[in-house]
């Protein structure tokens, strides 16, 4: 599964906040990671599906790597 469905994602809120998550896109405008602005953290997506756990997320900064 390549292709995510972006009326799931809408649904999806951060695990430790519940706040809302932006779409994160590689250079060929993949889909890539789902952040949370408030956590400032970064949640996976690999083969289509969002890794949803706090143990697998990255540490992200919107200054340096803003959402579309």
């Amino acid at each position: 599964m390549s292709a995510l469905d972006h009326r799931l994602i809408d649904l999806l809120v951060c695990p430790l906040c519940k706040g809302r998550l932006v779409m994160l896109r590689d250079a060929e405008q993949r889909p890539r990671a789902l952040a949370c602005a408030a956590d400032h953290l970064a949640f996976p997506i690999r083969d289509g599906i969002p890794v949803m756990l706090e143990g697998e997320a990255q540490s992200w900064d919107p200054e340096n790597d803003p959402a579309p």
